[in-house]
């Protein structure tokens, strides 16, 4: 018999679901608690779907607010779920995914994809077929309610969809999507457009099996009158670029011409998909051919805020993946300056049309370097030295944004605009003033190479004038540039330590959250940058007291602790970080039952730190090493379920290896079984580590690798013959399969024939 609610019950789930929409936050609280009771009767989670899906004469508001209060649940008790609750919320989804309400067919897909995840795909097998056989219904709601699940589905799911592990439904389901670019509704053509961008840049076999189709369906929609489509033509355009550059050549001068005019699209949204298009163009080699003879527009005007690899923002933290040359990340890019003291910084962060084009100037002047500068010229001293401050910000941007690329052609120009720049750091408008500090930076290099005294004195005075400034986005400009400057100049700044560190210290009494970060940013750029130098008792006085009060002021969990953490490992507090950032997670995995699961980001970043630490010292991490867990601890994270997690521990593996391989050859047994079954390339960057970790071990170890060879061997085989492997995963193959055969060459040899041609 279908499961019924009670009267009652029901009524006391609405109640609770009103009340947790009331702005009173002790009424929140109160149904917080009510809720985590609930959640105790597994049936609690058949009265939310019941809400969701069968109560429509409830306002929407609450109906949606139901199925997010399940979603969470699904995302947290899923496996606790009796298979009949279960079974009873996939039916209920699959059977309302048409409701009439746009933001109930939403939730509802929200519920779908969340369930999904939790390793339901493959488990839930009427899922994938039943959502694609509903495309082909009349009734539009069920259509896009569909689509709207199943773009959900790809976006969250797309390595698995292109894995055996399905039997490969995009086989079905690629083909399927492309009929629908031509449908008369253009929320469904922008729905189809959107699943099948989720495998262009894993270059899925189905969709390259299909690739002249997609094309072809693209170009027929590039003039759609609907802007969600375009945007989503022009994202498409701009990874095919990327990915199969070989099936557009063929198109370039017209794709070139259509993406000027999408630049200036009325939708700015589709302007910043279009604006992209440079930025990866930059990348390929046909770009100079390309562009040279194109009218190129306004790209490069003034509409621009500079970003590209140094920038004002914090270089927040990323996962690692170990490339050859065992690259770290780049800075991530975000500035804004539209709004002089307004004080929400959300807009910073966020990439826009402005950012995107001044980044697409700074690549053609990389491209066409001296050609670009006297068109340029003339426009930027009429800009620089304007009257009205909002023009004059916007030159001082364009300064910046075409600094890399034209900087040889700058030189001369340069001992009159630095002073000129310097000036504007002291400009009354913050905005001037902010964006003075980033241009400034970026022509550090130059400003290194002259003479202190005309140059680097009043820059440095004037950029620690305004870490101290009195404007947010000012402090945070200048102690981003200070840390550029910091690193071209290095024992440069020796004489002036003392002062530097009185500025960096006073702004920590006088900074915010958020800048505090930054500022421990330039304070490890510092170090890094001085060396030995700052090893000083007064200086080391001056700057321990408020790190340690930060220390202690912070939550073990409180991810303020990331770059905090950098500061105490440049001055070797390592046993403590490591510690604090490993020790929860030894509890909980002790304990489950006592402990709530740990944020693993913090793990991982611990492990990234750690990673750093090794290749940054070398041979000389051997002693801390010694006096930590360290190998214990790296052996958890490399069994961890999170693929994160295992990335991270596979690059700190190679690097210890590198430094103290003496510390690693006791557990390689233990090891190398485990770096075998992670060469997986269904998670591309935990098997490109994992590939690199097993070669940087087999230098270590020689012939004493011999036994195990074959543990990795026919994966690495397997993984060079792949088609449509990333190019970074295919050479550390490549290298790692070169390594163990220059190691080991009797265990190598037979396999020969099958790895040499692509090798």
């Amino acid at each position: 018999m279908e499961w019924q609610p009670d009267e009652q019950g029901l009524q006391q789930v609405l109640h609770l679901l009103k009340d947790s929409q009331s702005p009173n936050t002790a009424a929140q609280r109160a149904v917080q608690q009510k809720l985590e009771q609930l959640n105790q009767f597994p049936d609690f989670n058949n009265y939310l779907i019941f809400v969701l899906t069968r109560l429509k004469t409830e306002d929407e508001p609450t109906r949606s607010l139901s199925g997010l209060i399940l979603k969470n649940n699904v995302k947290v008790h899923y496996q606790n779920f009796p298979p009949a609750v279960a079974h009873f919320i996939k039916q209920e989804c699959l059977n309302n995914i048409g409701d009439p309400s746009p933001l109930i067919r939403a939730t509802i897909g929200i519920l779908i994809t969340t369930i999904s995840t939790k390793g339901e795909l493959q488990t839930w097998p009427e899922l994938l077929p039943h959502l694609c056989n509903m495309l082909d219904s009349e009734d539009y709601n069920i259509c896009e309610g569909s689509f709207g699940a199943l773009q959900k589905i790809c976006e969250d799911s797309s390595e698995l969809l292109d894995s055996d592990a399905l039997n490969r439904p995009l086989n079905i389901m690629i083909p399927k999507f492309l009929q629908f670019f031509k449908h008369c509704s253009p929320k469904i053509r922008s729905h189809a457009i959107a699943c099948v961008n989720q495998f262009i840049i894993g270059r899925a076999q189905a969709l390259m099996d299909n690739i002249d189709t997609f094309i072809e369906s693209l170009f027929a929609l590039a003039a759609d009158e609907d802007s969600e489509v375009r945007k989503n033509v022009c994202r498409a355009l701009v990874m095919l670029l990327e990915v199969r550059v070989d099936r557009l050549i063929p198109h370039m001068r017209s794709i070139v011409e259509y993406m000027l005019q999408r630049s200036q699209d009325p939708d700015e949204n589709v302007a910043l998909e279009a604006c992209e298009f440079w930025l990866t163009l930059a990348e390929q080699p046909i770009y100079r051919d390309t562009l040279l003879g194109q009218k190129l527009g306004d790209v490069e005007e003034d509409e621009a805020v500079p970003d590209n690899e140094q920038d004002i923002k914090p270089r927040f933290h990323k996962s690692r993946t170990v490339t050859l040359r065992h690259e770290g990340n780049e800075a991530e890019e975000g500035e804004e300056s539209d709004e002089d003291d307004d004080d929400d910084d959300d807009s910073l962060s966020d990439w826009n049309l402005r950012k995107c084009s001044a980044a697409a100037l700074d690549v053609l002047a990389n491209v066409f370097r001296d050609e670009l500068l006297p068109h340029l010229l003339p426009v930027l001293k009429e800009l620089l030295f304007h009257p009205d401050w909002v023009v004059k910000e916007s030159g001082i941007l364009v300064l910046g944004a075409i600094a890399e690329g034209c900087m040889q052609d700058m030189v001369p120009y340069l001992p009159e605009l630095i002073p000129h720049l310097i000036q504007c750091l002291c400009d009354k408008k913050a905005l001037v003033r902010s964006i003075a500090c980033w241009t400034l930076s970026r022509y550090a290099h130059w400003v290194v190479s002259q003479p202190p005294d005309p140059y680097l004195k009043p820059l440095m005075t004037e950029l620690l004038k305004r870490i101290l400034d009195s404007n947010k986005r000012v402090q945070e400009a200048a102690c981003s540039a200070f840390a550029t400057l910091e690193e071209e100049a290095c024992t440069e700044l020796v004489p002036y330590l003392s002062f530097i560190l009185d500025t960096l210290v006073f702004a920590f009494s006088k900074y915010q959250h958020k800048n505090l970060l930054i500022l421990y940013d330039a304070i490890g750029t510092l170090a890094d940058s001085v060396g030995h130098h700052l090893n000083q008792p007064e200086y080391i006085q001056k700057l321990m007291p408020p790190l340690i009060q930060k220390w202690n002021e912070l939550k073990d969990e409180d991810k303020d602790l990331f770059p905090l953490l950098e500061e105490f490992v440049t001055f070797s507090c390592f046993s403590a970080c490591l510690q604090t950032s490993l020790k929860p997670w030894s509890m909980y995995n002790q304990h489950p039952d006592q402990y709530e699961a740990p944020d693993k980001d913090f793990m991982i970043v611990a492990l990234d730190l750690l990673s750093g630490l090794a290749e940054g010292l070398g041979a000389h991490v051997e002693q801390l090493v010694t006096r930590s867990n360290i190998m214990t601890l790296i052996f958890q994270c490399m069994q961890d379920t999170m693929p994160e997690v295992r990335q991270s521990s596979f690059a700190l593996l190679g690097d210890l290896t590198k430094a103290c391989f003496l510390h690693v050859k006791p557990c390689i047994a233990e090891f190398l079984p485990v770096l075998g079954l992670n060469l997986n390339p269904e998670f591309i960057s935990v098997c490109n580590n994992a590939t690199w970790a097993i070669g940087e071990i087999a230098i270590q170890m020689g012939t004493e690798m011999q036994p195990f060879v074959a543990l990795v061997l026919n994966n690495l085989v397997e993984i060079i013959n792949r088609p449509n492997t990333p190019k970074t995963l295919l050479e550390n193959t490549a290298i790692t399969i070169g390594r163990l055969g220059y190691v080991c060459p009797q265990e190598v040899a037979p396999m020969l024939p099958q790895f040499i041609r692509p090798w």
